[in-house]
């Protein structure tokens, strides 16, 4: 039953707030299927006999040689997945659709609204580009074991980088971390691609130069932004000659009717080199190779064998949307692997939720492209609701799946279940309201989870394929996958009561296909991510379990907020916040040592007639929306938070802003705000959509009595 909070007391006289709590009610008491029966037994089978159920699931790969055993745990937590066998991932996720009769079929299709190109490629066409970019890399001398480093924007030519490397040479093939999120990775050729988030500057690169020591250089020869054209070859020019490099070859696409570059004697032209027609045939690597290498807090090393279950939702021939970047880990996984694993047609999406040129690409991608699934971040998803609340550039494309069979009735049975059916989010908290606005307008359900780069796909999820409900409970990433056994432990290490706040830790073993060690430093691997609670994965993150085993994942635990012995979760604090009518997002940090204050960013909302603008009166910023000014809306603010979560929430100030920092995945930068408040000199990663919002929010604070001495390095 729903229960009315003491928020509702104050409702009274709010219409829009009004209209939002019975929206809310409605949604509680929807009926709830929670957990499905075959859900309860492949996780039950995969947590009390793991080697039998993976090796059941192992069956649905080619293997080249069959594996001596499933498990080998005996230097946890060094696990090793099916020791002894052989396969080759880039046949698996490419040749062996060609091999049984799906070479037509389509396994890429790029849209570039920034460019106003499309293309489309083919599991044939696909592999016959693969096979010749990995001869290429054979004849420039990369070998097994070797790495290369792919510096590309959101392309197919992307995709074939990525497959090629894995065809020729046995790469280490890992996942490797470090605070940046490059990425290097290992494919048909079993080398070690790594793929660097596009923008670095030159400096950063040579870092990651030095450190991996590519064999050979793959990469485009710009990206495209909504404002601008980034050349890429100067960068990796830069690069190279810091990194003292200059003889490593470098083979360059250059983009049609775009920036050209200008290549050096031992450079490469892609086109050219490709028309030759050369071939090379995968290469069967060891199970427990790695895959690639990714850069984010650490070096980490993920094994190759593919894990593809959350997919079962979706057949072959249906089109799958990953909303996201090739330089994230969800690029890897669910823009290129996952769907080609499993015969899906995969959509490579060059552009911005809002600006190229509208808030309604969404829609139209979804309906040109017949998209059965999209994952996407909630922040992609706010940017829309902010700018087009009410989707007039959407309503022009019709997603549902009625519609569009009505539209093509002489291709009806082709087309059965071929439109939208489900919107994934993940990346970072989804808050209600726009889980709500997601599920009205684009009319499926909303389905969040959770992962972390370290374990390369979704820890909690809904698995729709697993029989579970479309209607999870609020604000849920869904039940644990099969093979990753979540705990949540007190500040004791005990195991927490249903609905406690606690560390959200998995026992060991992980699973196939997570990460297995950080490259070249195995110590710092158990250290980091063992040592606290030994017997299980620390996840770092803070959250809860329900009675069904839902998880909720609130915030890194280093944000949770300790008051009067109660731990708070900033985004229980920030959703009471979003409650508000004149509220679109907030953020907030945890209270500055310096003052003991609780701050929080609030993002105001816009609309034609009822702007958001900021003035400055007699020195002091002033923040007016509609008839109220920001101090009076920060006043209401406070007392919301108070009579949601109670007087324990000691909040005291908010802020207006006009942008907040975001990472090109979505998630916001909230480390390097409350580095800025507390009057520290912050350098802005490289991994930062726009950095221009940093000096804005830094006049703000400043006026405010706050980051006196702080400064930005853009």
């Amino acid at each position: 039953m729903y229960r009315w909070s003491s928020l509702s007391k104050s409702i009274l006289g709010h219409p829009q707030r009004l209209l939002k709590e019975c929206r809310r009610a409605l949604h509680e008491v929807e009926k709830l299927d929670l957990v499905g029966d075959k859900y309860r037994q492949e996780f039950q089978k995969s947590i009390q006999n793991p080697e039998e159920y993976w090796g059941e699931i192992s069956q649905n790969i080619i293997w080249t040689k069959p594996w001596t055993k499933v498990l080998d745990d005996a230097n946890s937590p060094f696990t090793k997945w099916f020791p002894g066998g052989r396969l080759s991932l880039c046949y698996n996720a490419l040749d062996r659709h060609v091999d049984e009769g799906r070479g037509n079929r389509d396994a890429l299709i790029w849209d570039s609204p920034i460019t106003g190109n499309k293309d489309t490629y083919s599991f044939l066409r696909l592999q016959k580009e693969v096979s010749s970019l990995a001869a290429i890399l054979s004849g420039l001398g990369v070998q097994k074991g070797d790495r290369t480093l792919i510096y590309m924007p959101m392309i197919p030519q992307t995709v074939v980088a990525m497959l090629a490397s894995a065809q020729e040479f046995r790469v280490t093939t890992a996942k490797v971390f470090a605070l940046d999120n490059q990425i290097i990775s290992a494919q048909p050729m079993g080398l070690i691609y790594w793929e660097y988030l596009k923008g670095f500057a030159a400096k950063e690169l040579s870092t990651r130069i030095r450190h991996c020591q590519p064999k050979a250089i793959l990469c485009a020869s710009c990206g495209v932004e909504p404002s601008r054209t980034i050349e890429y070859k100067p960068i990796i020019d830069e690069a190279l000659r810091l990194a003292n490099a200059p003889d490593i070859p470098v083979v360059v696409y250059q983009r049609p009717d775009l920036a050209q570059s200008v290549l050096k004697p031992n450079d490469l032209n892609w086109d050219q080199e490709l028309s030759k027609g050369q071939s090379h045939d995968c290469v069967e690597v060891d199970s427990d190779d790695p895959l690639y290498i990714l850069y984010t807090s650490g070096t980490t090393d993920v094994q190759i064998f593919p894990l593809s279950l959350w997919w079962s939702a979706f057949s072959p021939d249906e089109v799958w949307w990953a909303a996201s970047d090739f330089g994230w880990i969800v690029g890897h996984e669910y823009i290129c692997y996952s769907p080609l694993l499993n015969g899906n047609t995969s959509i490579i999406y060059e552009g911005k939720p809002v600006g190229t040129p509208d808030a309604g690409q969404f829609f139209r991608v979804i309906s040109e492209h017949n998209v059965s699934g999209l994952f996407t971040a909630p922040t992609a998803l706010r940017a829309i609701k902010r700018v087009d609340h009410d989707i007039l550039d959407g309503k022009q494309y019709d997603i549902s799946r009625i519609s569009f069979l009505i539209n093509n009735l002489q291709n009806y049975f082709s087309l059965v279940g071929r439109s939208l059916k489900y919107l994934f989010v993940a990346g970072e908290h989804c808050d209600h309201d726009t889980r709500l606005w997601c599920a009205q307008n684009f009319k499926v359900p909303i389905l969040d989870h959770w992962w972390q780069t370290e374990t390369a796909h979704a820890i909690t999820a809904t698995c729709v394929g697993l029989g579970n409900g479309l209607y999870p409970p609020k604000d849920v990433t869904g039940l644990p996958v099969p093979g990753f056994n979540v705990k949540v432990l007190n500040e004791s290490g005990e195991e927490a009561k249903a609905e406690e706040l606690g560390r959200i830790v998995c026992k060991l073993p992980m699973p196939p296909g997570t990460f297995s060690t950080l490259y070249q430093a195995e110590s710092k691997f158990e250290e980091t991510y063992f040592t606290k609670y030994p017997g299980y994965y620390d996840t770092m993150d803070a959250g809860m379990q329900d009675e069904h085993g839902y998880v909720k994942v609130l915030a890194r635990d280093d944000d949770v907020i300790n008051v009067a012995g109660h731990r708070l979760s900033t985004s229980a604090i920030e959703e009471a916040i979003e409650e508000h009518e004149d509220v679109e997002e907030a953020v907030g940090q945890k209270p500055l040592v310096s003052s003991r204050i609780e701050m929080r960013y609030c993002l105001l909302k816009k609309s034609a007639d009822n702007y958001l603008n900021i003035v400055t009166v007699n020195g002091k910023y002033y923040n007016f929306y509609g008839h109220k000014t920001a101090k009076e809306i920060s006043s209401e603010i406070v007392q919301m938070v108070r009579l949601s979560i109670g007087p324990v929430a000691a909040f005291k100030l908010s802020v207006a802003v006009t942008a907040l920092p975001r990472t090109r995945s979505g998630k916001t930068a909230r480390k390097s705000i409350a580095d800025l408040a507390q009057g520290k000199h912050v350098k802005i990663p490289p991994t930062i959509e726009d950095a221009l919002v940093y000096e804005p929010i830094l006049e703000i604070l400043r006026n405010i009595g706050f980051a006196k001495n702080a400064s930005v390095e853009i």
